[in-house]
This record gives C-alpha cells, sequence and structure tokens, in this order.
C-alpha cells in the first residue's frame, strides 16, 4: 500500500466547478482515516474551500491532508487551521504578457454562441484561461471541447507566443499558465520534502494524464498514475484502496 494518494479535483473528485457529491465525500472521509491524501487542482483556494473542503467534516481528519492549488503554485496545510506554506506567484509584467497571449491565441478559435463570466483569470500564480467563462454550467463545458482537439490547437500557439511558461490543459474547457517548472511535479516533490514520503511510495489519480494535460506532470515526476474517466470511476479506485485497507466504505 502507497503512503500517500494524490488527486486532482475538477473531473477527477467532481465534476468541473462542482462540489463532491455525497458518496464522494464519504469515500475521500474513509480514505483520510487510513491513508495521507493530497489534492492538486488548477482551480484557485476559493475553489477548493467550496468545491472540496465544505463537503468533509472540520476535524481531525484534515492534518492527513494537503491542498496545493493552481497546479501546485501554492500549498496549504492543516494543524489547527489552513496555512498557507508557499506561492509561486507571477510578476505583474509576467500575467500581463500571459493574458495578452491568451487572447490572442483563442482568436483562432470559433468564437462560442454564448460566455457566462470572465474568461480569463488571474490566479495570482496562475493566469488561467476558461473558453466560456468561470460561471459557465456543466453541460455546456462538455460538449465544449471533449476531444482536447480546440485546447491543443491553442496550446501550439501560446509554446510558440510564450515559450518562457509552462502551458497545460485542465478541467473541461481551461488554459492552465504558470512560471516554467512550477506545475503539478514541482508540486509532487514539494509534498516529498514536506511529507519525507518518497515519489516511489506516492498513488496519482488524474482525468488529464496524456501529454499537455495538467495532469501529465505527475507522470512525468514519476508517480505511479492511475488514469480515470470521471468521478465515477474515481469512487471505484478509492473502493479498492479502502478494501486493502480492511475498511469497508462508510461503516
Amino acid at each position: 500500500m502507497k503512503q500517500l494518494v494524490i488527486f486532482d479535483l475538477d473531473g477527477t473528485l467532481a465534476a468541473s466547478k462542482s462540489a463532491l457529491d455525497e458518496e464522494m465525500a464519504g469515500l475521500l472521509t474513509d480514505l483520510l482515516g487510513v491513508l495521507r491524501v493530497a489534492v492538486i487542482s488548477g482551480g484557485a483556494w476559493p475553489q477548493f474551500q467550496t468545491q472540496l473542503l465544505a463537503r468533509l467534516p472540520d476535524d481531525h481528519r484534515l492534518k492527513g491532508l494537503c491542498l496545493l492549488p493552481t497546479c501546485g503554485t501554492k500549498y496549504y496545510s492543516y494543524d489547527t487551521a489552513w496555512e498557507q506554506l508557499y506561492s509561486e506567484d507571477l510578476t505583474p509584467a509576467e500575467r500581463e504578457k500571459i493574458v495578452d497571449a491568451l487572447h490572442r491565441a483563442s482568436a483562432s478559435l470559433d468564437p462560442p454562441d454564448r460566455v457566462w463570466g470572465e474568461v480569463v483569470e488571474d490566479r495570482g500564480s496562475q493566469v488561467t484561461f476558461s473558453a466560456l467563462g468561470q460561471q459557465a454550467p456543466l453541460g455546456a463545458k462538455e460538449h465544449w471541447d471533449p476531444d482536447f482537439a480546440k485546447r491543443m490547437k491553442m496550446k501550439v500557439i501560446l509554446d510558440q507566443l510564450i515559450p518562457e511558461f509552462s502551458v497545460r490543459l485542465g478541467g473541461s474547457t481551461s488554459v492552465d499558465v504558470t512560471k516554467p517548472g512550477i506545475d503539478k511535479a514541482f508540486g509532487i516533490r514539494k509534498l516529498r520534502d514536506v511529507l519525507g514520503v518518497p515519489i516511489a511510495e506516492m498513488l496519482f489519480v488524474g482525468d488529464a494524464l496524456f501529454p499537455g494535460g495538467n495532469d501529465y506532470p505527475a507522470r512525468q515526476a514519476g508517480v505511479v498514475c492511475i488514469q480515470v474517466r470521471d468521478p465515477d470511476e474515481t469512487k471505484r479506485v478509492i473502493e479498492t484502496l479502502l478494501a486493502c485497507s480492511g475498511v469497508v466504505p462508510g461503516g
């Protein structure tokens, strides 16, 4: 059994920008009772609070949970309250250059019929492009780029416009840009250093482990990875981990 299980959030533990459902919250709570858990996602800290923490019990089991928002560019741990250990912020000039490149790259795509909220979000340590806007409904997002072709086209352009940054695909409609080398592999190495858990003792579960996906750096870091299609498949992975630990889910 591995010592640390790391999950992506959107598309892995929950539908895009949605809260954990009741079954997932129960399974994750059971898992926190027997194993250390970390969550690394392209989402910002407020997204972690509403999607994840609001669905988990506020008790001692949170000490076994590490949270790394914005693709590992930030790190939070819990003792009696959540504390930020680091934040690899972009400079204002870097963020301005990235925003300009995202607008130029997105102009290569057919404009969507409708957007819901801001399309480009400055998250401090990461700039995120969401093709249909930050508040787009899940149904619209699921049909916009199911084969990642549109965002792969954007990535090719962005890699030419801003080669000094890391460009990754995330969620259902998103493109995340961070400092070079500051991605989920960076977060995993931080977990190794802070927790003292060797990478060989980690397991990563995510839905974007393909080259160009924002989970791919986890594979490059050498972690044993499990590709899942959606949160339902993740539930089966957690049930297997619990069974190997002798735990009956909900028991």
